[in-house]
């Protein structure tokens, strides 16, 4: 049996090598592949544009010449400018009667032929010089032509045309591709080679990872295995290792995250529902009320889309990358919004919510507007959920000093003198047997304390429990 499972643990080996090598030469192939190919067009282009810039510039110059010839004048000197032609071994010039056939040629044979290649006709019916490429009618050789017309006072009298095999550049172009493509696969065995290299001693020594991970998921849990290796494969054993050690623990995290998370989701779906049930039972007759109502809907939708993905980062709070976004806000108008968007889900529930105000008509703070109503909105549901038997919820805002004070207090049966040091800590419970976690306090403490404040809970004299928000003052 353990001979068996050897032998599958190797074969699987093998597949990976398989698929590692057959991923990575792909990707570098298709890459070599890519790279010729973009190489080769480019030097095509290159060429080839080089060779039409040529074969224009000097068409071009020719038609000037005759441009002040008469036709009879533009005959002779089209006989005299053929035979003096120094470039016969490079070029064929060629001299165009109107018609399109060829007058006179400085390679003799084509004379009197009519190619009717669309330089030509596209230069005599547009005057303008033209070009084209392709193979030669009478031949079958790829060439390049160029048109260019004779006018004279406007007539055509004639045409200047240049024709080049492209032969030469074709075979040039042929090489430097096949030298690049060379190059290219040189490289792609060279990386074959070193990625076997590479293959057999990093994923070999998986094996025996990859078995002590079977045993683990079996349930035997912590299991340690042997460091061979101070490099990766030592630090994935450490990982290993210490995944055997704390899988329990962490499975326990990840139930009260998800705990959590349904509980900071409720107070959002709550608004939303409450506000929703009020509009469509009719029960909001002033139009400003009733779009108050939608857009308190509207942002409690948006707050619990951004909720999301909060509490996703909850878990970096303790590495300090939990994030803020400042502004300069008005507090009371962000108390009042969390107060407006509550007193009438209460008042459903048979809870009444009072609001104090201050005399100072603004509270100017920089802080986080939705992270702020997060903590107005968490303590307020917090509020009704652990006091609601009082059936009522006081909210008062004061500046004192440079601060300013948000206490929100129910009338319940407050908390259990020997929990109120251990209420703000994360996933924490106690005796309540309320809906939650305990993830609520946590974030709220947490919010308050980047905005350079605090929160303290404490129970009431007459009863109940009071949350107060400290807050600095400032804009």
């Amino acid at each position: 049996m353990k001979k068996f499972t050897g032998m599958k643990n190797k074969a699987k080996i093998r597949g990976i090598r398989q698929r590692w090598l057959a991923n990575s030469i792909s990707v570098v192939l298709v890459m070599v592949v890519l790279a010729v190919a973009a190489f080769s067009v480019a030097m095509a282009r290159y060429y080839y544009d080089a060779m039409e810039e040529g074969l224009k510039a000097r068409a071009s110059s020719a038609a000037s010449f005759f441009r002040n010839y008469t036709e009879a004048e533009y005959l002779r000197a089209a006989k005299s400018y053929v035979d003096n032609f120094s470039e016969k071994n490079k070029l064929e010039l060629q001299f165009l009667e109107p018609d399109g056939s060829i007058l006179y040629s400085s390679y003799g044979l084509t004379t009197g032929t009519m190619p009717g290649t669309s330089d030509i006709r596209g230069a005599f019916e547009n005057t303008v010089m033209d070009q084209w490429q392709g193979r030669d009618p009478s031949t079958g050789e790829r060439v390049m032509a160029v048109t260019a017309p004779v006018l004279y006072r406007g007539n055509l009298v004639g045409g200047v045309r240049l024709v080049t095999s492209m032969a030469q550049v074709d075979r040039q172009l042929w090489t430097a591709a096949g030298a690049v493509a060379l190059i290219g696969f040189a490289l792609l065995a060279m990386l074959y080679i070193s990625n076997l290299y590479f293959v057999r001693s990093i994923i070999e020594p998986l094996a025996g990872v990859t078995e002590t991970a079977r045993r683990i998921a079996d349930g035997s849990y912590g299991i340690q295995m042997e460091k061979s290796y101070n490099d990766e494969i030592g630090e994935l054993t450490d990982a290993i290792n210490d995944m055997s050690l704390k899988i329990r623990q962490s499975e326990k995290v990840q139930t009260e995250f998800i705990s959590s998370v349904s509980h900071e989701l409720r107070t959002p779906l709550t608004a939303i529902n409450g506000w929703a049930e009020t509009i469509m039972n009719g029960e909001l007759h002033e139009p400003e009320d009733v779009q108050k109502g939608m857009g308190i809907i509207v942002s409690e939708a948006r707050r619990l889309t951004n909720m999301v993905e909060e509490l996703l980062e909850f878990s970096r709070i303790s590495d300090g990358r939990f994030t803020l976004t400042v502004e300069s806000l008005d507090l009371k108008a962000e108390l009042e919004d969390a107060v407006y968007t509550y007193r009438e889900f209460f008042r459903r529930d048979g809870i009444q919510l009072h609001y104090f105000d201050c005399p100072e008509e603004s509270i100017p703070v920089s802080g986080d507007p939705e992270r702020l109503r997060q903590v107005f909105c968490n303590l307020l549901d917090n509020a009704a959920k652990h006091g609601g038997a009082g059936k009522r919820i006081d909210v008062t805002v004061r500046v004192e000093e440079a601060a300013a004070r948000i206490s929100i207090r129910d009338y319940g049966a407050g908390i259990p003198e020997e929990e109120l040091p251990f209420v703000k800590n994360k996933f924490y419970k106690g005796s309540s047997k309320a809906r939650g976690s305990g993830i609520g306090l946590a974030v709220c403490d947490e919010i308050v304390e980047r905005h350079g404040g605090s929160l303290t809970l404490s129970n009431a004299e007459e009863g109940g429990c009071v949350a107060d928000i400290w807050l600095p003052i400032g804009t």
